[in-house]
């Protein structure tokens, strides 16, 4: 997941920058949002911590399975809450895809932390760039104005523009991520 640092820092900036998004959406007046931005929130802080270039910070050991168990846990959830609601579904892949991200940079060898490429299994990694890719095109779209859209004035944390703009990003940096690994 580490490449040269500067789109490194760049990835970190967008990631974090979306967390705190997502945590101001938590106080939302809209139920919806915030059911789903304290996830959000969770997974843009997480790929910010993990797309640290290494020249800065290199993680221990322990780091990538504590990494690994957070976003396991994350998928738990993400798995409990689709029963009802198939955007979770979207959640869940994106856990998952954490998960499969912190257990290959556990499992590659300490001089590979801070090279490109050759960690993980490569069908496995081309599936999932294959529907981050699909989902950021989409989101893409998504956030096209609609015809007819009203005026009227709402809070800057209930904006649904915003929340997919936030979406959007986290699935660009997704696909940065398993980019580099």
């Amino acid at each position: 997941m580490h490449g040269p640092a500067s789109p490194g820092w760049l990835l970190v900036a967008l990631c974090a920058a979306t967390g705190a998004y997502c945590l101001l959406r938590m106080r939302s007046g809209v139920e919806e949002q915030r059911r789903a931005a304290g996830g959000e929130a969770l997974m843009g802080f997480g790929m910010a911590a993990m797309a640290v270039p290494p020249a800065a910070f290199t993680p221990p050991a322990w780091a990538w399975p504590v990494f690994a168990a957070v976003f396991g846990a994350a998928a738990l959830r993400a798995l409990w809450a689709a029963r009802s609601d198939a955007h979770h579904l979207h959640h869940l892949v994106g856990a998952g895809a954490m998960v499969y991200m912190a257990a290959a940079m556990a499992t590659a060898p300490a001089h590979r932390h801070a090279h490109d490429g050759g960690s993980g299994v490569p069908l496995l990694t081309g599936v999932l760039l294959l529907y981050f890719t699909g989902y950021v095109l989409l989101a893409g779209v998504r956030l096209l104005p609609a015809a007819g859209a009203d005026g009227a004035a709402v809070a800057w944390s209930d904006r649904p523009e915003v929340a997919r703009a936030c979406r959007l990003s986290m699935g660009i940096g997704m696909l940065a991520m398993l980019l580099t690994m």
